[in-house]
């Protein structure tokens, strides 16, 4: 297995930042818990307020696949729907 990292950008809708933000936190900690979470941390940018980033590390893409396809992700997905304007991810592997 080889350890991976994820940037994850969120830009809210304007007036929907507190309903993310709301949102992001509730996703923390049942990540955290899942078999092959390393580091699961969530940022909001200072000078642009609308966006949100996680910082994560997992075990292998397996564990991170799994995460992608778990129940909390899930929710919070159909639940962020309306509010986000953009959102990327960026899976990566350190080479140095």
């Amino acid at each position: 297995m080889s350890e991976i990292a994820v940037v994850a950008i969120s830009i809210a809708k304007a007036g929907f930042e507190e309903q993310l933000r709301e949102a992001l936190e509730g996703i923390v900690a049942p990540s955290r818990a899942e078999a092959g979470a390393l580091q699961y941390d969530l940022h909001r940018d200072l000078r642009e307020p609308r966006r949100f980033v996680f910082y994560e590390r997992w075990e292998s893409e397996e564990a991170l696949a799994v995460h992608a396809q778990s129940a909390h992700i899930a929710a919070y997905r159909k639940a962020i729907a309306d509010w986000v304007e953009h959102s990327e991810i960026h899976v990566l592997k350190k080479i140095k």
